[in-house]
């Protein structure tokens, strides 16, 4: 049973949310609370998930987010915006978020964007604009995309593009015949010769290069 909680300062968002996910098969909303009841939330009931608002009136959610990764073993984070140019994403993503969405995503595609944060995967709204994008990337690297993924290996390139279309281990291992230890050594080099630290940054490295489709619904890594 996966385990979510839902942190955000808007009522109806958070029983829209909370009545979607106790609907589908293997998940579990433990609770669903504004941000200045976050962290109390989880202490008292550890979540897998959190689905965290980046802007709320009562606690900023990326401070809420720094609180989290500071925990000795923290739930895993995405970020809920009502923007896909939201200026918060890109610090968010800096700060360890594995990923955000949109709040108006489609209700169908949610428990399964829950299931891929929980297998280890990141979830990026396909709305996040090019703007945000390069913005993030130009900040944090300093070679273009293009040739960070030069650095990489053909096996490599294709963890990397199914990492970015938002497989876990397991199943880029059952893609591509390799066992999930070698999955992970591949990964592993992937987020070294790019460059960056967690799933997400390779992915918007992927979506820069040129490496994914043009239009899909949801890219997740």
């Amino acid at each position: 049973m996966i385990r979510v909680l839902v942190v955000d300062d808007e009522a109806l968002v958070r029983t829209g949310f909370t009545h979607i996910l106790n609907a589908a098969d293997g998940i579990e909303v433990v609770a669903a609370v504004p941000g200045s009841q976050a962290m109390r939330t989880v202490r008292e009931s550890p979540p897998d998930i959190v689905l965290l608002d980046i802007r709320m009136p009562d606690v900023d959610g990326l401070t809420v987010l720094a609180e989290l990764r500071r925990m000795p073993a923290p739930p895993v984070v995405a970020m809920l915006t009502t923007f896909d140019t939201d200026e918060y994403v890109t610090a968010a993503l800096r700060s360890g978020a594995a990923g955000f969405l949109l709040k108006d995503t489609d209700p169908e595609q949610l428990p399964h964007l829950v299931r891929a944060l929980a297998e280890g995967g990141t979830v990026l709204s396909s709305k996040v604009t090019r703007t945000v994008v390069d913005g993030y990337l130009d900040k944090d690297l300093h070679e273009p995309a293009f040739r960070l993924t030069a650095r990489l290996t053909e096996r490599e390139r294709a963890v990397l593009v199914l990492l970015a279309e938002g497989l876990a281990n397991t199943d880029i291992g059952e893609r591509m015949h390799l066992s999930t230890g070698t999955v992970k050594g591949h990964v592993s080099a992937v987020l070294n010769k790019l460059q960056v630290s967690s799933r997400v940054q390779a992915a918007l490295i992927a979506e820069r290069a040129g490496l994914l489709a043009p239009s899909r619904d949801e890219a997740t890594g």
